[in-house]
């Protein structure tokens, strides 16, 4: 269905990307020249005041702008760190739809009028986000419940958001250095897609529902009943789960629940949604995220077989308690491609296998063709010695004691950036970085290495386990490498012979530090060759007829290139 778009929201939009284009053609094209690039600023301070700007654009405008800063915050594949951390907490709370024109959206969505659809709404929002907003309900039958209803008008907002992005991705694809690191027309249709999916209802709820069938048998986790019969095109209505905030932990330890064991049953939940069941809740920020207290079995006993959402609960030693999941629109299925990667991964994270990780790294397609394995492997032995045991409420101050050392021995791989993560792979390394630092909150000693290493040594040993099973097709396919392998050598003896073997050498550290150096050296007597071609100039000139002025010019300006070229020696 085709659907109208708000064509001054489009166009308000689109000046704001057409300004971010036409400065960067200016600025990292047309100045970024061997002479004119001493005029040129600082390219990370500009990007980040871009940032800044486009921060403050989306929270007055809200939409998909809010959502397209969020996305933007996770492409640490293809944004410096200095713009992904500006948009980092770009927080979707937006200023609430009047109450009536949510009403007006529920009776659309029905046919018939909100007050007939519910017993009773609070015309007082739980939370207003930039697609939907949610409020307080009552059903019919007396059950207390939750209503998330799209804004109304927001298809044209969304629609017309889309359009801008789309012609903004456009204009990119006309400059080289970007269309040769991303893929403009696929990373919109990865945004589109995820954005679209957040405005269907329908997925949310199904999507809440086999994320129940996955979790049945874990009593520790408890999904929000879907109630259909309440629910329509742009409203869903969920049972209420309205109780303590996971992030709240003052309020965890006065009802007699440990912080630090919520931490532990969290991130055993997320290492089983993403090894296990391969289906992840995308968005784990503490607005989605509830913890349920139980009744202790002397409570049981006196009668008292839950709480509700508001209910006073006393402290008691050692409750046993729920993790509540809310919203549901986010949520990934890890394709088979991926699944076999990120065990790999998981593995080479437990063994300190820097080759396992790149090798899963290429295995799950996130490297770009030119990537050089053999460096990547250095950085991520370098990390795993650097940050191996370092508990998850000390990693932030780690990264940044480190922070010089890599830049200065692996700025090659910084700077080269071989990486290009899917969608869904970045949404799910976002929710393991989320999840680490909300656990780091609930429990400042929580030791992510000696949390993940029994998953790995668990799909460690299934792997071994796998590989002795098939040890005859194993063999099968040794035999016909074996038997491939004198072809091989005869070709490439004939490219020898042929003038034809191309033999790619990789250059250590202190190579490209002289290779750095000759760059300079060259730039600069380029530089000092074109002083004197002006100077020389300039002289002849002066000895022309009418050459005066153009001899003076000429002259002026090599001498200037001359003092650039010596002062930056």
């Amino acid at each position: 269905m085709d659907i109208d778009i708000d064509i001054q929201r489009y166009r308000r939009v689109r000046a704001f990307f057409l300004k971010v284009v036409i400065q960067a053609l200016w600025w990292d094209v047309l100045i970024n020249r061997p002479l004119l690039r001493r005029f040129r600023p600082e390219p990370i301070g500009r990007w980040r005041q871009i940032a800044r700007e486009f921060r403050a654009l989306a929270v007055e405008m809200g939409g998909v702008l809010i959502k397209l800063g969020q996305f933007l915050s996770i492409r640490v594949d293809i944004l410096p760190m200095e713009i992904t951390r500006e948009l980092s907490d770009l927080q979707d709370e937006v200023p609430p739809e009047s109450f009536d024109r949510i009403k007006a959206r529920i009776a659309l969505d029905f046919g018939r009028p909100a007050d007939e659809v519910f017993a009773w709404i609070s015309p007082v929002p739980v939370g207003a986000a930039s697609l939907a907003q949610v409020h307080a309900v009552r059903l019919d039958t007396g059950e207390r419940a939750v209503s998330k209803v799209l804004r109304p008008g927001i298809e044209e907002r969304v629609a017309a958001d889309l359009a801008a992005v789309k012609a903004a991705l456009a204009w990119l694809k006309w400059y080289e250095p970007i269309r040769r690191r991303i893929d403009p027309d696929w990373l919109y249709r990865e945004f589109s897609a995820v954005t679209r999916k957040e405005l269907d209802f329908s997925n949310e709820g199904q999507n809440a529902e086999r994320l129940a069938e996955d979790t049945a048998d874990d009593p520790g986790v408890y999904i929000p009943k879907i109630y259909w019969s309440h629910s329509a095109g742009g409203t869903l209505t969920l049972e209420d789960v309205g109780f303590i905030k996971i992030g709240d932990v003052d309020a965890l330890r006065r009802v007699g629940i440990d912080p630090a064991r919520v931490a532990d049953r969290l991130y055993a939940l997320y290492m089983r949604q993403v090894f296990e069941t391969h289906f992840v809740h995308v968005d784990p920020h503490p607005g989605n995220l509830f913890v349920r207290p139980l009744p202790l079995p002397e409570e049981f006993e006196r009668g008292v077989t839950a709480f509700a959402p508001g209910d006073s609960v006393p402290c008691g030693p050692n409750r046993p308690f729920q993790i509540v999941f809310v919203d549901f629109g986010m949520m990934i299925f890890i394709p088979e491609r991926l699944q076999s990667a990120l065990r790999d991964y998981a593995v080479g994270l437990g063994t300190r296998d820097a080759r396992r990780i790149v090798a899963s790294y290429l295995k799950a397609g996130t490297l770009l063709p030119h990537a050089d394995l053999q460096r990547l492997e250095a950085v991520h032995e370098a990390l795993l010695d650097r940050f191996w045991g370092v508990q998850a409420g000390r990693l932030h101050e780690a990264a940044i004691r480190e922070a010089r050392y890599f830049a200065r021995e692996y700025s090659d791989v910084i700077l080269n950036a071989p990486f290009q993560f899917q969608a869904d792979m970045l949404f799910v390394i976002r929710a393991v970085g989320i999840l680490s630092g909300m656990a780091a909150h609930l429990d400042p000693e929580f030791d992510v290495w000696s949390k993940t290493i029994p998953y790995a040594r668990r799909y460690a040993a299934s792997a071994m386990e796998r590989s002795f099973l098939s040890l005859p097709e194993n063999t099968v396919a040794l035999l016909r490498a074996l038997c491939r392998l004198p072809r091989k050598a005869d070709a490439m003896m004939d490219r020898i012979h042929q003038g034809r073997l191309v033999v790619r050498m990789t250059p250590d550290q202190d190579g490209r530090r002289v290779l750095t150096d000759i760059g300079r050296s060259v730039d600069r007597l380029a530089n000092h060759v074109l002083a004197a071609g002006l100077l020389v100039s300039g002289a002849v000139l002066f000895g022309i007829a009418g050459g005066v002025f153009f001899g003076k010019i000429f002259m002026i300006t090599g001498g200037f290139v001359l003092l650039l070229s010596l002062r930056n020696r």
